[in-house]
């Protein structure tokens, strides 16, 4: 699902070049890639490799926001005109939909299989979902005209990347987080 997503939203960030979207789009393909390594240590029904998976999960989450806030300042830096808007607006709300359909089917097999790892994953995907709903803000945003909007939106959205990792962190670990 979360590939699929992220398909479709390089396809929107080609013709907008939004960083919001990219960065969104950035963290919705690595979420898609961590499927693999928690769907490896179900597979083994090993719980040290699913609390091995679950950290890689988190270094993705990381990755995707280091890699968000680099764009964003680089977009500050050297701005640029945002085209597309209902377009980009469409691909947050493909974000949206995306993230929360990954979140159910994360959160009740989490339940079901009693998965820490799971559950981090399914809350992050929820998470997610309304960070999607960032990029539907930046296309209103720039629509009246501020384009600087796009930029400012992508480093908001890498914060709440930035407190997901945190959070998923303390969730592989075994601390108690509080959503």
């Amino acid at each position: 699902m979360l590939g699929a997503t992220a398909v479709l939203q390089l396809v929107v960030y080609i013709a907008t070049s939004s960083v919001a979207l990219l960065a969104d789009l950035i963290h919705n393909f690595g979420d898609a890639l961590t499927a693999v390594p928690l769907g490896a240590a179900f597979l083994l029904r090993s719980p040290s490799a699913e609390r091995r998976a679950g950290y890689l999960v988190v270094l993705a989450i990381l990755v995707s926001a280091l890699v968000a806030l680099w764009q964003s300042v680089e977009r500050l830096l050297s701005p640029e005109h945002i085209d597309h808007l209902p377009a980009l607006a469409l691909a947050g709300c493909v974000g949206f939909v995306g993230n929360e359909l990954a979140a159910q089917v994360r959160l009740r097999a989490g339940k079901r299989l009693d998965s820490t790892a799971l559950i981090a994953d399914g809350n992050h995907a929820r998470t997610d979902g309304l960070v999607s709903l960032g990029v539907v803000a930046s296309a209103g945003v720039v629509a009246v005209g501020l384009d600087v909007a796009d930029p400012l939106i992508g480093l908001v959205i890498t914060l709440v990347i930035l407190r997901i990792t945190w959070q998923s962190w303390r969730t592989v670990r075994g601390d108690h987080v509080h959503h």
